[in-house]
């Protein structure tokens, strides 16, 4: 039986009751605060935890930032934290052990002491609830709780790679959105990526409609070289309409698949070069913008599903990627691999091949390699392999830059190849002959780059790099949910600092069309940033300066790549003088080398290299110890084939009677003086001392130019003894080697444990 008490006025009393209840609740609320304050300031008075002992398990369940807000009071100016009603409340993000998938326990006890759920992650095991500051403590004592962290505000913020590269300055561009970059972001210019293959449905290489910016999908591995079949003879005649050609490209086509990177290098490889930045489905995901967001990507395999393949195969790629120069713009081609072939650049037949890119007009940027540490951790000079040996490509080393954008800390690589090439061709009597070509040409940031990751199949299979080298050459990050398209990893190696450079590359064209291979390279060296403490061998010209490169790119004329000029004449506009040889990166200033690497083993400055029209400019011209040779294209032609469009074939013929370079150019060959390894100078002299040398004007300014007449007038360049021992053997796996290296250990960033996903721990980022 119910009885409902009535007051004088003969209205139910069951307001006033619920009036007691209310009021009482509020008492004891009342109390439980002054007790909780009481306990605060006792904790702060004593410096340690009255409100909770020390080894209380609920530390480490609370983030930094709540573990303060636990034992001050106080909480932080920031968007998380709010009053209430008068009350202090957080929003927080409570990770649980997964015992109670739809956490109903969990849910009804912050109902119960005041708080509310905002979000249920359901997938992750986790749910973003808000409560009293007062009870963050008993929150994290609770046995399912296994974190709880603020629902920080996040931020869209520039990549690392940028940040370090000195992408973000007035000259280049700032970071804006996903839809738009305000400044260049390679918008027309076509990369080359010869490697693994990519994953083109990743968000990181889509443009701001969403469309994936990888415009063809190729793949040149050829199964029919395992056979080892007699009596095959499978040379086609490839002309431009016929249906050879067709049938041919139809063969090699792999543009319907999602993904053609079950290796995962050339995805990662891809980002760097020219990642774009996307709004992840879940917090966590890194910021993977790379040097060149908006340029096209051409995706070349010919590298197997386990990193391996045959210089034929490589050779195949180059050969298709100058076919279709014309077809669809390629200007940059970048090569993180490499052979162990010991020939001279003059005959070896991946150098030719490249020679024969750029004498097309592609640039071609290649790994240095990740021989520069032996077993015994001693540094080891003449480590370059093939094509990176070659005198026309641009040859990039990498950078530790230790985790912080400004670039001050800075150095070499432990593991990135040293100069000078080592291979060689033999003499008259039997005697081999090295090549001793300065390299590498710069270096870029090549340790702990986060790109992207290649995945397959709706359960996110992670790619081959990721499965069977997870803790020694790669490192998938873990985020709080994993989604199609937005898988990132980390990579270390000088394959990834070359993407940092074949980007640059699309920018400089970007701003500057009418650029050469030989010139953009010039450009590159003469305003890299040299590294105190490096020498010309272990860093060439110094690290990769986006900012000075686009500078001086945009001084010059746009249409040098077209000819027309002759030896001495301006290539500056009227009027333009040439920029300071300063740049100001993340608030810091610094000088540019000034240097530039020409003729194998010399080395020049001076303003005059860039004002007036250079002859070595010209992407046919290779010139090397002592041998200058012209590479021409011979094009396709007949009905219905448009002029100068295919390439057909190559000839090349020695240089006599050619002026290489003109007066004014500074040759600082006799500054350095003879290599000496103990001494530091010739090829061990440090860069940075160099550049000091030359922007103080010392250095022999050439009066008459240099001219090809059956031998080079440059004096010998920078001989190195033959006396010092180097890596004569270097000695590589067999076939197609990535420069991915066997020594990475400044470089990976390891699992710290966590939960099993797809086979692998990962540790959950936190803070």
């Amino acid at each position: 039986m119910r009885f409902v008490e009535t007051n004088a006025s003969g209205s139910s009393d069951l307001q006033t009751r619920f009036t007691v209840l209310i009021e009482r609740r509020a008492a004891k609320t009342r109390l439980r605060r002054a007790l909780q304050a009481v306990a605060l300031a006792l904790a702060m008075f004593f410096g340690a935890g009255a409100a909770h002992s020390a080894g209380d398990p609920a530390d480490a369940r609370l983030s930094r930032e709540m573990r303060e807000v636990v034992r001050t009071g106080v909480t932080p100016n920031a968007r998380w934290a709010r009053d209430v009603g008068g009350v202090r409340h957080v929003q927080a993000i409570v990770v649980t052990n997964g015992v109670d998938p739809q956490m109903t326990a969990l849910r009804a006890y912050v109902l119960h002491v005041g708080g509310s759920i905002h979000a249920v992650h359901s997938a992750l095991h986790a749910v973003t609830v808000q409560v009293p500051v007062f009870e963050l403590h008993a929150l994290a004592q609770r046995s399912d709780v296994v974190s709880v962290s603020p629902n920080r505000e996040i931020h869209q913020t520039a990549s690392t790679l940028e940040q370090v590269a000195g992408v973000l300055t007035a000259n280049v561009r700032s970071h804006a959105s996903p839809s738009s970059y305000s400044g260049l972001d390679g918008s027309g210019v076509v990369i080359a990526i010869l490697d693994s293959g990519i994953m083109k449905s990743h968000k990181a290489l889509q443009n701001a409609s969403g469309t994936s910016r990888v415009l063809r999908d190729v793949n040149l591995i050829n199964s029919t070289l395992a056979n080892w079949s007699t009596g095959v003879d499978s040379n086609t005649s490839l002309q431009p309409g016929s249906t050879a050609l067709a049938n041919y490209e139809a063969a090699i086509a792999a543009d319907s698949l999602a993904t053609q990177d079950f290796y995962g290098h050339g995805t990662h490889v891809a980002s760097v070069a020219a990642g774009r930045y996307y709004v992840p489905s879940a917090a966590g995901p890194q910021d993977i913008s790379g040097i060149a967001p908006n340029a096209n990507l051409l995706d070349v395999k010919v590298l197997g599903d386990q990193g391996s393949g045959t210089e034929s195969d490589a050779l195949a790629g180059i050969d298709w990627v100058i076919f279709h120069g014309k077809d669809y713009n390629i200007k940059v081609m970048n090569v993180s691999l490499a052979a162990d072939s010991t020939q001279s650049w003059q005959n070896d037949p991946l150098c030719a091949a490249v020679r024969s890119a750029a004498a097309a007009g592609i640039t071609v940027v290649v790994a240095a390699g990740n021989f520069g540490q032996s077993s015994a951790n001693q540094e080891v000079y003449g480590a370059i392999g093939a094509p990176g040996n070659d005198p026309s490509v641009i040859t990039v080393g990498a950078v530790n830059f230790h985790n912080t954008p400004a670039r001050g800390d800075d150095t070499v690589a432990n593991f990135s190849s040293r100069g000078p090439t080592r291979s060689s061709h033999l003499d008259s009597s039997g005697n081999p002959v090295y090549d001793n070509v300065l390299k590498p040409d710069l270096v870029a940031p090549g340790n702990r780059i986060v790109g992207a990751a290649a995945t397959s199949g709706s359960t996110l299979t992670w790619d081959y790099l990721a499965a069977n080298y997870f803790g020694s050459i790669v490192s998938p990050l873990a985020f709080s949910g994993y989604y199609p398209g937005e898988t990132q990893m980390v990579m270390a190696g000088t394959s990834i600092a070359a993407p940092a450079v074949a980007g640059t590359v699309a920018l400089m064209l970007q701003a500057n069309p009418g650029l050469t291979p030989p010139l953009i390279k010039a450009i590159l060296q003469y305003t890299a940033q040299p590294l105190p403490g490096y020498n010309l061998l272990e860093q060439g010209a110094g690290e990769l300066n986006v900012d000075g490169a686009v500078v001086l790119a945009k001084a010059l004329n746009s249409d040098i790549a077209w000819g027309g000029y002759n030896p001495g004449q301006s290539i500056m506009p009227s009027g333009q003088a040439m920029p300071a040889p300063v740049s100001s990166v993340n608030g810091t200033s610094f000088n540019w080398s000034q240097i530039a690497f020409v003729g194998g083993n010399n080395v020049v400055s001076g303003s005059a290299l860039f004002m007036t029209y250079q002859p070595l400019w010209d992407g046919r011209i290779t010139w090397s110890n002592g041998v200058a040779r012209k590479r021409r294209v011979v094009w396709w032609s007949g009905t219905g084939i448009p002029s100068y469009s295919y390439p057909q074939d190559f000839t090349d013929s020695a240089l006599s009677g050619q002026t290489l370079m003109t007066a004014g150019v500074v040759n600082a060959d006799a500054l350095v003086g003879t290599s000496d390894l103990v001494g530091k100078t010739g090829v061990f002299l440090p860069t940075a001392t160099l550049s000091a040398w030359l922007a103080g004007g010392s250095g022999q300014t050439l009066t008459q130019g240099i001219t090809i007449s059956n031998g080079v007038i440059l004096s010998e360049g920078l001989i190195l003894s033959e006396g010092l021992i180097l890596s004569e053997g270097l000695i590589l796996s067999e076939g197609l080697i990535l420069s991915e290296g066997l020594i990475l250990s400044e470089g990976v960033i390891l699992s710290e444990g966590g939960s099993a996903i797809s086979g692998f721990k990962f540790k959950i980022q936190g803070e």
